[in-house]
């Protein structure tokens, strides 16, 4: 028997995961495939990292440590889809969650006071944003539109909003000392540890974190953003913003950059509200009030101060006064600088590109904004295709091109502000990186307040990251470009690694470049405008940009991208797609039992992890078990079957039928298996005669209010129940499952 690990996750992947699952483990069996489950949702991790305070029938295994062992194992095969990427107000609520349900985990604390409550801060920032992906994703990424996708794009273009050349929406971003200004970077020459230290002016010497082993020939770079000028940068946007009379946005990435990014968007925060923390700072700090954690929670804990309503209204008149805030949700009040995480920048830039160039205000309308993104890394290109939109109208996704993506991503490459190597610095001074013979080998000076942060990049991750450039070029025969800026410190030294390694393999024929940021979009959109692929090759920062700006102008969305990573040991990872709507669309289940999350990664992704299984096995029937989802899904698509918008109509769980019907019929028409032909026929005529009746046991269940009696700790009988409302279907699918192969298979309805 061979083994497929699904991962169990959070939110609408986690409900749409009920209903798919056990479809998928009832054919998967049958072809001597046993896909079993790793829950690394939010709640579980939680609960893993807190054992000590939990009964014994609560506690839960550590699955992502689990999987962490496994990936070094050539066998493993993983399907990993979207998880929560928790920012600090995610990470109380689900805290507050687990604690109502009878689970008695510590609070998060909201400083480290003692031995103890320094322990317990530690455990839970561990869980904040992204840490499953790091653990994962042990091999770099290939990532692109399979062709049934793209076939369906052009037949069936997705909505774009017109672009007006007078549009005035634009990028605004840090000219001078921010991480891409000050960036320095170094390969290191031998194996062994190196130490962080600040040295202050005040004569005071003190390590930052404990030594970190490096190995020979890692690229190691830090870099500093200098806190000083982001507030001058900041309160010139906000004038920028009121005289051109545009929205005010700020688009960073809390989630992946868990540590820096929240820092920043605090400091927005408190720029746009400066009157407020002009006169009502003291207390608000007094009172444990951090604006890093966004609106939402500063707003919840005004509600205990006695002063509370008056620093209240002091906001709303801010709010009155201030250029006019980019909305996250009109209805309920919430603002681009209600929670850190609402505004995610490889989402949010996307959609306002979609979107004529514009975002929605308080007035429930669009206008042109104002689009602030503080580190000049990687901003300009966003303001490229600003650009390009304002020239050549909105892009047709009926004849776009394509923009396959290969990132670099192995071994926490580039994972840039998210990991204990970042810091906001305590006091003035100059922060050292010193080798084990006391050789500096980076350094910065440093005022109290900067963001210092410092990442690795292994060598060897660098050369499979261009091996797997020269394998998808040639594959595709398209170009590849490697999205490298000379005038940065990194991508200087990668580029130079990049040209030794390139050399290492046969590129007769193939179209392989180097170009600046800016260059390799501006080549890339005007090929993607003629319809024609460009093969981007990215670190790890661009590659979460660009894997979801181009699907989003492609497909709609970044979710209906094939998302494979071999693994650096052998194996396979195989991602389902992006997750940011997902809070919302439970929402929507909620509202109206509705459910319109589209589960067509899921379905690229297990197509994709059972040819890898086929590949590496030689198994005819699984070889049978990958080609014939594949052919399903086209035509799931093809039939219209992804989920619909509106209450009635197909939803998620529709969808899932749609494809155990398809995939059915086209295993039962597959000729390579005749052992899974005869005991696919019979279910396929099966769930064919009943098509109509499981069709309106689905779509009947939908119209009212439903209660999930949960958002992080979600029940599994609870989820059957809203996920499995077709007795029918659940009973022919439970019994094909129990069946073994050969078995005649019961039509019983």
């Amino acid at each position: 028997m061979h083994e497929i690990i699904y991962t169990l996750t959070d939110e609408a992947p986690r409900l749409a995961t009920t209903a798919l699952l056990p479809i998928v483990q009832a054919y998967a069996e049958k072809a001597g495939v046993h896909v079993e489950t790793r829950d690394i949702s939010l709640a579980a991790r939680i609960l893993a990292k807190f054992p000590e305070h939990l009964r014994p029938e609560q506690r839960q295994p550590d699955a992502l440590e689990e999987l962490r062992a496994l990936i070094s194992d050539p066998t493993t095969n993983i399907i990993k889809l979207p998880n929560v990427s928790a920012s600090l107000p995610q990470l109380q609520a689900a805290i507050a969650e687990l604690q109502q349900a009878g689970y008695a985990v510590p609070d998060y604390p909201a400083a480290s006071s003692d031995p103890a409550s320094e322990t317990i801060r530690s455990r839970y920032n561990a869980l904040k944003g992204s840490a499953v992906n790091p653990v994962l994703r042990q091999g770099n990424s290939d990532r692109r539109a399979p062709a049934s996708v793209k076939a369906y794009a052009h037949k069936h273009p997705h909505p774009m909003g017109p672009w007006s050349p007078e549009s005035k929406t634009r990028v605004a971003t840090m000219t001078a000392n921010d991480f891409r200004d000050t960036e320095r970077s170094t390969i290191v020459p031998a194996d062994g540890p190196v130490t962080i230290e600040l040295v202050g002016d005040d004569g005071t010497h003190a390590p930052l974190r404990e030594p970190l082993m490096v190995g020979a020939h890692d690229i190691i770079d830090a870099a500093v953003l200098r806190v000083g000028p982001l507030r001058e940068f900041l309160a010139e946007q906000l004038d920028r913003a009121r005289e051109d009379d545009l929205l005010f946005s700020v688009h960073l990435k809390a989630t992946m950059m868990k540590i820096s990014d929240p820092i920043l968007f605090g400091h927005a925060v408190r720029a746009y509200f400066h009157t407020v923390f002009d006169a009502h700072g003291d207390a608000l700090v007094a009172a444990g009030i951090n604006p890093d954690d966004g609106l939402a929670a500063l707003f919840a804990r005004l509600e205990n101060l006695p002063d509370g309503a008056t620093i209240r209204s002091a906001f709303d008149d801010a709010l009155a006064a201030e250029p006019k805030l980019a909305m996250v949700d009109v209805a309920r009040g919430i603002t681009n600088l209600h929670v850190p995480s609402d505004v995610i920048v490889d989402a949010s830039m996307p959609a306002m590109i979609r979107w004529s160039g514009q975002m929605t205000g308080p007035d429930g309308s669009s206008h042109d904004t104002l689009a602030v993104i503080p580190d000049s890394s990687y901003a300009a290109f966003y303001q490229t295709v600003i650009d390009d939109c304002r020239i050549n109208g909105a892009f047709d996704p009926a004849t776009l091109g394509t923009v396959p993506n290969v990132g670099l991503m192995a071994g926490a490459a580039e994972e840039y502000g998210s990991q204990d190597t970042t810091f906001e610095i305590p006091r003035a001074g100059r922060v050292l990186v010193r080798d084990a013979a006391g050789t500096v080998l980076l350094e910065h000076d440093v005022a109290q307040g900067d963001i210092w942060r410092m990442c690795r990049t292994r060598d060897d991750a660098i050369r499979d990251w261009v091996a797997l450039a020269v394998k998808r070029a040639t594959a595709t025969h398209a170009p590849a470009v490697f999205w490298l800026d000379s005038s940065r410190a990194h991508d200087t030294v990668i580029a130079r690694l990049v040209t030794s390694y390139l050399a290492l393999h046969d590129t007769t024929g193939l179209d392989i470049t180097i170009m600046a940021p800016v260059d390799a979009m501006t080549f890339t959109l005007e090929r993607f405008r003629r319809g024609e692929g460009t093969i981007s090759v990215t670190g790890n920062v661009l590659r979460d940009y660009l894997t979801d700006l181009f699907p989003i102008m492609e497909l709609g969305t970044s979710a209906k991208m094939l998302s494979v990573v071999p693994l650096l040991a052998g194996g396979g990872l195989f991602e389902t797609g992006a997750g940011g709507t997902a809070p919302r669309l439970l929402d929507q289940l909620r509202d109206e039992n509705h459910f319109r999350w589209d589960s067509l990664g899921e379905y690229l992704a297990l197509a994709a992890s059972f040819d890898h299984l086929a590949t590496t096995t030689g198994d005819a029937g699984i070889r049978a078990l990958a080609d014939t989802l594949d052919r399903a899904t086209a035509t799931l698509l093809d039939e219209n079957k992804s989920p619909a918008d509106d209450v009635g109509t197909i939803d998620n769980r529709g969808s899932h039928f749609s494809l155990a019907l398809y995939w059915a019929q086209e295993l039962s028409r597959q000729t390579t298996s005749p052992d899974l032909k005869a005991v696919f026929t019979p279910l396929a005529e099966q769930l064919s005669s009943h098509e109509a009746a499981i069709e309106g046991d689905l779509t009947g269940a939908q119209g009212h209010e439903q209660d999930l009696a949960g958002h992080y700790l979600l029940s599994d009988a609870v989820l059957a129940d809203v996920m499995r409302p077709s007795s029918l279907l659940n009973e022919i699918v439970d019994s094909f499952g129990t069946h073994q192969l050969g078995a005649p298979v019961s039509t019983r309805a």
